[in-house]
Order: structure tokens, then sequence, then C-alpha cells
């Protein structure tokens, strides 16, 4: 019996075998970079449908950024904005029949987590500098190194582990059910991993904000931790009276 684990290859580039799941992420990355160029050429100060829930949805994005890192959203807008839409559109692409998303398999959640990873060290080196990025790994003790090293690694596997198991076990479900009970019946479980998928995507997403925001300001603390509230503004009159 063949493992539900093992994917048949639909062609070969060379030596490399292209699987059903790599076909559905070009899909999904072309359909993005389409969607975004056509977008941006037609964009107008009154709005249309498509470009007002495109704003909400940046928005949106530039809110959680701000809130969790407490800096100008700018710089990371296009790396976490991407990685949620990817996600996004990833999930739900199992609601098409005979599409299984990417994200159930752990393959296309691992290269995710590396590019979290990448951008982890890429922005703490750019705000901190390279010594001041290492010497991160040293809060609040030298001792410490090992240990802050360990979870840069272990935060890395945890997101592949959530996002590949939630995804997963969702497809397996679902298709039981709809083996077992017909069409119709698994639609209220549709809806509800529609809903999951989307909370998936929101997660990882939030966590690469929270990870990228802690090698921004600092591992051990620094002067404005991610996630920390930012310190209300110091009136000069009450100052000059202390």
């Amino acid at each position: 019996m063949k493992s539900p684990l093992v994917i048949e290859p639909l062609f070969h580039i060379g030596p490399v075998p292209i699987t059903q799941p790599v076909v559905a992420t070009w899909v999904i990355m072309a359909a993005l970079t389409l969607f975004s160029i056509l977008l941006t050429r037609r964009l107008a100060l009154r709005p249309g449908t498509v470009q007002a829930a495109t704003e909400m949805v940046t928005g949106a994005v530039d809110s959680q950024i701000t809130d969790v890192m407490q800096a100008d959203p700018a710089p990371y807008r296009a790396l976490i904005g991407t990685i949620f839409l990817f996600i996004l559109i990833s999930n739900w692409s199992s609601l098409l029949p005979g599409v299984e998303p990417a994200t159930a398999h752990i393959e296309t959640d691992a290269a995710l987590a590396l590019i979290v990873f990448v951008a982890i060290i890429w922005y703490g080196i750019r705000s901190q500098g390279l010594g001041g990025y290492l010497r991160s790994f040293a809060e609040p003790s030298w001792i410490m190194i090992p240990l802050n090293i360990v979870e840069q690694i272990t935060r890395t596997f945890s997101l592949i582990v959530r996002l590949f198991g939630n995804v997963m076990s969702g497809v397996f479900v679902i298709g039981i059910i709809l083996s077992l009970a017909g069409l119709l019946v698994p639609i209220p479980l549709m809806a509800l991993d529609m809903l999951t998928g989307a909370v998936q995507a929101y997660i990882f997403a939030i966590l690469a904000t929270v990870f990228i925001g802690a090698a921004v300001n600092g591992e051990g603390g620094g002067e404005n931790p991610a996630g920390a509230a930012p310190q209300p503004p110091t009136d000069p009159d009450q100052e000059s009276k202390a």
C-alpha cells in the first residue's frame, strides 16, 4: 500500500521531479505577482472595490507590524504581507476539487520557515550591525549564548510543525468525511477549514513579525523590545517642576 505522504511527480525538468504542490505554488506565486502588477498600474484616488479591499489588507498588515514591532512597517510590509497572502491562498486552495494545498507538505512549510529564519538574521544585522546582532545572543549573560542559538533554531522548527500539522490534519479530516459521507455533508467542515486556514496564515505571519522584531530590537530586551508599549512623551513642564 502506497503511503499518503508519497507524491507522484507530474513531470520532470531534467532530473528534478515536479509534483502537484510545486505546480500549485507556482500558480499562486504567478497569480499574486500578476495581481500586484495589474493593481498598481491602475491606482486611483477614488478606489474601486478591489483596490479598497487591497488597501484594507495592507492597512491591517501595517497595523499589526506597528503594534508588534513599534517601528515603521514599510521595510517589513512586503515580506510579512506576502507570506500571509501566500499561506492564506494556499490553505484555501484545498477547497478546489483535486487540489492539495502546498502548505500541507512539509517541504513548503520548511521553505517558508527558512525565509523567516534568513529574514531574522538579515534585519537583525541591518538594524544593529553584525557586532550588535552577535552580542544580542549573550544577553542577559554570556552563559545564555548556547540557549539563545538553540532558541533561534527551535523557533524555526515550531513554525514548520505548527503550519504543517494544522493544514495536513484539516485536509485528512475533510478527505475522510467526504469519502464516507458524500458531497454535501462536509460543507460545514469546509467552512471551518477556511477559518482555520486564515487563522494559521495569521499566526505564521504574526510569529514571523515577532521574531523579526525581537532581532531588530535586540533579543535580550533593548531600549524598546518588540511588543512593548511605546513610552509616553515627556512633558517638559513637569520636568522643570521636578
